[in-house]
């Protein structure tokens, strides 16, 4: 049972987070230190004793273990990241590291993303210390720095050089997942992450014969790459259902009352309506231009040409990826990637996935629970490489209007007083089981 003061600790731990700027502008520049000091005394008042790590000075992770009352049971992992994408304050209402709480909501950046659920952790850990609860499981909890740009010096660092302190571990949750999608007529959907598409960031070099302006050059490489990367912004890629899209299909047409034999898709997709939204990123692999960089005067043609490319392959999907890359890049121009992760499923039909099934239900009882797969990435993709199965539960209840995952990395994220209480009961009912 969560207490009043486990209530009034997750806005505070929310609002006192956000007030820490753990701005990740990649290429190293960010300091989660602070951040870190913070979730360790929270935790070491619980009477826990959380371990600070760091692979680069200031980039700092927290790791503790809550002793389970089964040994014999396999540990969860429980973890959330610390840095946070950059925020403009002039493009903002409230200012982004305010930590501001007004009419029932906690407003900065981070709020969603994931400083919240952060703050949900450190709520639940130190009610169970003054109620005298303890879980089944052990509980490794884990706050990670970098996960915004390589989580290199986050749970890349933890999982290559720090393996032991997750011993036993099997599975784990963490971001972006059991928060209220309202379909539009009055549905409200619980989406658990099941699943991630494999990160593939990718860097095109195109190579030519520099030259002057006003002169023909049938090898110019801003010629070359322009044509590859439209051919990749034009290509229409295959549907590919893997299990935990098929499940989430499944599910949600059972909901609508469809036909859930899924041999049209693209059908459905259109009858699920604002739901489809669920669903429609993760039914294939996807490669979208998002940077150019060519030149240095405008009559000079230079002899190199780069693109950037953000790709996502589906679980099973990375050789498909490989291979349609070669073709639409061409012989003119060499690829290759910047940043790779795996891709990641999680099975559906697993305890775990059950008990965070149940825990929802039980305090919004007018919910369906449907599992899906996420278009981006979490740091669960580095804690596979210890054999840990990751999900996305991070529960909130949230009003209509509320556009959650238009929030992630935008403009005025913040998160209803109202859905953290909702999340820390939720995650105190999960845990505990």
């Amino acid at each position: 049972m969560v207490d009043e003061q486990a209530r009034e600790e997750v806005v505070r731990f929310t609002s006192d987070l956000i007030r820490i700027d753990t701005t990740n502008r990649g290429g190293g520049d960010c300091q989660e230190r602070p951040a870190a000091e913070y979730a360790a005394a929270r935790l070491a008042e619980a009477g826990l004793e959380p371990t600070l790590l760091e692979r680069t000075r200031g980039r700092t992770n927290v790791v503790a273990r809550v002793p389970g009352t089964d040994p014999r049971a396999d540990a969860l992992l429980v973890h959330g990241h610390l840095d946070v994408v950059p925020a403009e304050a002039g493009d903002w209402s409230v200012h982004p590291f305010s930590g501001e709480v007004r009419d029932g909501v906690v407003w900065g950046r981070g709020a969603v993303d994931m400083k919240n659920m952060d703050a949900m952790i450190l709520a639940v850990v130190r009610n169970w210390a003054r109620a005298g609860v303890r879980p089944r499981r052990d509980l490794v909890i884990a706050f990670t720095a970098d996960e915004e740009a390589s989580a290199e010096d986050g749970s890349g660092f933890l999982a290559d050089r720090h393996a032991d302190l997750f011993e036993g571990c099997t599975e784990g949750i963490s971001e972006s997942g059991a928060f209220t999608f309202h379909d539009g007529t009055g549905r409200q959907i619980y989406p658990i992450a099941a699943g991630e598409r494999g990160t593939g960031w990718l860097k095109l070099t195109a190579r030519g014969r520099a030259g002057h302006g006003s002169k023909v050059n049938r090898s110019n490489a801003v010629t070359r790459l322009a044509a590859a990367v439209a051919r990749i912004g034009a290509h229409e890629w295959p549907l590919r259902l893997t299990p935990t899209v098929r499940a989430a299909l499944t599910e949600l047409a059972a909901l609508y009352g469809l036909d859930t034999a899924l041999d049209d898709v693209e059908g459905l997709l259109e009858k699920l309506g604002p739901a489809a939204a669920l669903v429609e990123p993760t039914v294939r692999n996807s490669a979208n231009p998002t940077m150019l960089s060519a030149g240095y005067k405008v009559n000079v043609i230079p002899g190199e040409a780069v693109a950037y490319i953000d790709g996502r392959y589906l679980p099973g999907g990375e050789d498909e990826f490989r291979t349609t890359l070669d073709e639409l890049t061409g012989p003119d121009v060499d690829w290759e990637f910047q940043h790779h992760e795996v891709a990641l499923q999680a099975p559906v039909d697993a305890p775990t996935f059950a008990r965070m099934r149940a825990a929802v239900q039980e305090f919004a009882p007018e919910g369906h629970v449907v599992p899906y797969c996420m278009s981006g990435g979490t740091d669960a993709k580095q804690f596979s490489r210890l054999g840990i199965t990751g999900y996305g539960f991070a529960p909130l209840k949230l009003p209509a209007g509320f556009d959650y995952q238009a929030l992630f990395h935008g403009v005025d994220e913040r998160v209803p007083v109202d859905a953290l209480h909702f999340g820390v009961r939720v995650l105190d009912r999960f845990l505990s089981s």
